[in-house]
């Protein structure tokens, strides 16, 4: 059991869900926190209230589709704290819609962002890790990398090269002192599926409607299971156990995916137009806006 106290974390894509509560729980774990993202005025109310619990933080600007904004933010995290002790690569969206009604263009930009995006943040990482002699790599991956629902094929394909690739540099890297863990979320109470729903074109926000609430899960719990692999680093992180089990006997028999989708795929058609998404407000348990 390793202890975080004064350790440091750098967290890319942590504006908001995963990446802010993960951010907020490794300041109560006693880490400093360095938080990047593309909106900055996000990172620097995120970091007013790391400040406020006794830890540094440091907010910055970063998109990891440029090539070298990942190299400057693990740099500017190194200078300003002396070293940097893990890394979560957790930026990232998801497209809805069939791979062969997006373009190219959609596609390699998904790719880029997700995929590519995470490579450059494990280079820059391990650059440091090998100079500091040892250090940890997070991935944000998905319970969809090991399978998937219609419509999303472009998001799980981004999610099973992610994976694939935490899994080699865990092997690759093990001998240095390097550890790389993979975070497989299920469906996480955060505005990724709004996200998704304006890249559609589509107006409906919140929560698909045909997640069980068994398996949808707030930020805060994610973020509890990454502090805990921070203290105690294993391969993989599933926030859900049954989910787990149930993509296990999805790679081992295909035809119990192709039944489970179809079902989904059926319950989804059979749905009124508008009701796919549930409105947040009335998942979380609140009462719906006027």
């Amino acid at each position: 059991m390793r202890s975080l106290q004064d350790r440091v974390i750098c967290i890319v894509g942590a504006s908001s869900g995963i990446g802010r509560a993960t951010a907020l729980e490794c300041a109560r774990a006693g880490m400093h926190v360095a938080v990047a993202a593309r909106r900055m005025d996000r990172l620097e109310q995120l970091a007013d209230e790391l400040t406020a619990q006794g830890r540094e933080a440091l907010a910055l600007r970063c998109d990891i589709a440029c090539e070298d904004h990942a190299e400057e933010l693990i740099g500017q995290c190194r200078q300003r704290f002396g070293r940097v002790d893990a890394v979560l690569a957790n930026a990232g969206y998801s497209h809805e819609g069939s791979i062969v009604d997006l373009s190219d263009t959609a596609l390699r930009q998904i790719f880029e962002v997700n995929f590519f995006g995470t490579v450059r943040v494990a280079r820059a990482a391990v650059e440091v890790f090998r100079q500091q002699g040892g250090g940890h790599l997070l991935i944000t991956s998905s319970c969809l990398s090991r399978f998937t629902l219609p419509y999303s094929a472009a998001y799980s394909a981004t999610k099973a090269a992610q994976t694939h690739m935490a899994r080699a540099l865990r092997l690759e890297l093990e001998h240095e002192g390097i550890d790389v863990s993979v975070i497989h979320p299920i469906t996480t109470r955060t505005e990724f599926f709004d996200t998704a729903c304006d890249i559609a074109g589509v107006e409906r926000r919140g929560l698909p409607r045909h997640s069980p609430k068994l398996f949808i899960q707030p930020p805060e719990r994610v973020a509890r299971a990454i502090v805990k692999c921070l203290r105690r680093p294993t391969p993989e992180v599933w926030t859900s156990h049954i989910t787990r089990l149930v993509a296990g006997a999805m790679v081992a028999f295909p035809w119990f995916h192709d039944f489970c989708v179809r079902r989904e795929l059926a319950h989804r058609h059979a749905m009124a137009p508008g009701d796919e998404i549930v409105p947040p407000a009335v998942e979380s348990g609140r009462n719906p806006p006027p």
